[in-house]
């Protein structure tokens, strides 16, 4: 049975280099919530960033039916 490894003596994993990888290009949703999210900001600054995307996210599934 081999010695036990300290910590310090354990293999690190090897990391992936990353390669020049494209972004997706954002979704309707995810425009609709930046915009939505800044909107309900304005209008209600002292509302806490939860419930602005609760409220953001029930503004979309309302303007999808």
């Amino acid at each position: 049975m081999p010695p036990k490894q300290t910590p310090s003596e354990k293999k690190q994993p090897v990391k992936k280099e990353t390669t020049n990888k494209t972004k997706k290009a954002p979704t309707a949703y995810n425009i609709f919530m930046k915009k939505e999210i800044e909107n309900l900001k304005k209008e209600n600054p002292n509302m806490d960033h939860k419930e602005r995307f609760k409220l953001a996210a029930q503004n979309w599934s309302k303007q999808k039916k």
